[in-house]
């Protein structure tokens, strides 16, 4: 057949190869004799073309139901099959590791662990490095809930001694977003990461609440900690939090980092935010979340690292949209500028250069209105912590290095 007038066999092997690799398509089709021809011929037009060639499912989708689906039936062969095939296709492994926990408990236990111990022989052969994350005792990252209400889900991890670190994210992430700086930071100082109330792992919205709810939330989990006065590093949402944070409490603050925030919002950013919160309350966390991505990640880390970009989106869907919408509101009307002079500790200030939400500009108007506050620009949007992680944590190092 011509390459211009394909045939079901033809379009079926364009989806194969796409999937498995040329190697593999060429090593089936073109060693076929009298006994197989007709089995590939059937696998390839029937499987790869009318299954996998189906508009219903984006091709992730398909790719992880098929490891579930071999691991559950022990294929194990398959598995290793499409579990390479799927991390050389930029399926990220953070969804396929999802994968294998919702195999778990489905599956069970044993299955889970033989595909967990292929897919990590397969990350090996393939060049993918697997951080070690010990769980020994004093080295793993413990997962509780506050006692006071609302519950807030909290990540403890670290040293005993060292200054104490609380990180707080942005609207639509959760604590996760700071496993990487976390980690870092964890040989050398205690580090407290929470969900801010009706998000990520927090307990799910009852009623609305003001910007000052969540800076009481800040509040009472440093105290319930007991390792207070602390240095708080804040992200958009979070840098809000923080503000507050040393304006209301100064006892329990030795020092901020506030990231890719603002002091108050122009009116163009308000409506922004009243827009995206009907937006989710009428359609769900879907109808923004590549609009959100666009404004998270700079084009360039878009392209280079979809993966992070995979992931920054599958944050944002795995947000509830009550607690979204509740969080724009509590946010929009936000204005530190009159009180940021009673702010007393050290202060860094942290910029993306491709902000588009939280400009330079507002960070330099928070620097400039903190007694000896410094401001250092990052080239990132608005999730710097992710897309300049050592620039970042070299900010936090100047903080740390100045206290008294």
């Amino acid at each position: 057949m011509s390459a211009d007038r394909p045939d079901d066999l033809d379009r079926g092997a364009a989806n194969r190869r796409a999937m498995l690799g040329d190697a593999w398509v060429e090593r089936s089709l073109g060693q076929a004799n009298r006994l197989t021809a007709e089995f590939q011929s059937l696998v390839t037009r029937h499987a790869w073309h009318d299954i996998w060639g189906r508009p219903g499912l984006d091709r992730t989708t398909r790719r992880l139901l098929v490891l579930g689906m071999t691991m559950g039936l022990a294929r194990w062969e398959e598995f290793e099959l499409h579990c390479r095939a799927a991390l050389r296709g930029g399926v990220p492994l953070a969804a396929i590791e999802e994968t294998l926990l919702q195999g778990a408990i489905y599956c069970g236990v044993p299955a889970a662990n033989t595909a967990f111990k292929i897919t990590a022989a397969v990350c090996q052969s393939e060049g993918i490095a697997l951080d070690p994350v010990p769980l020994l005792g004093g080295t793993r990252v413990e997962t509780h809930h506050t006692f006071s209400l609302p519950q807030l889900r909290v990540a403890l991890q670290g040293a005993d001694a060292g200054v104490p670190v609380v990180m707080s994210h942005a609207l639509g992430m959760d604590l996760t977003m700071w496993d990487a700086l976390a980690a870092e930071l964890a040989p050398q100082h205690p580090v407290l990461r929470y969900d801010h109330r009706g998000q990520g792992g927090s307990a799910p919205l009852r009623s609305g609440y003001a910007l000052d709810d969540l800076v009481a939330d800040a509040a009472r989990l440093i105290g319930e900690w007991g390792r207070g006065p602390v240095v708080f590093v804040g992200l958009s949402m979070g840098g809000l939090v923080a503000q507050g944070l040393a304006i209301r409490h100064p006892q329990l603050v030795k020092g901020l980092l506030l990231a890719n925030t603002a002091a108050t919002y122009p009116e163009a950013n308000r409506q922004g935010l009243l827009q995206r919160c009907d937006a989710v309350r009428e359609g769900g966390m879907a109808t923004i979340a590549d609009a959100v991505v666009d404004r998270f990640l700079t084009p360039a880390t878009r392209t280079d690292r979809p993966d992070l970009a995979a992931s920054v989106r599958a944050q944002v869907l795995r947000a509830d949209p009550a607690g979204y919408a509740e969080a724009c509101l509590a946010i929009r009307a936000a204005d530190w500028r009159a009180e940021l002079g009673r702010i007393a500790c050290p202060v860094q200030v942290v910029a993306g250069a491709l902000d588009l939400g939280s400009t330079v500009a507002m960070a330099q108007e928070i620097a400039d209105g903190i007694p000896g506050a410094r401001l250092d620009v990052l080239q990132s949007a608005h999730l710097s912590v992710l897309e300049q992680p050592q620039g970042f944590l070299a900010a936090l190092a100047t903080l740390l290095s100045r206290l008294g």
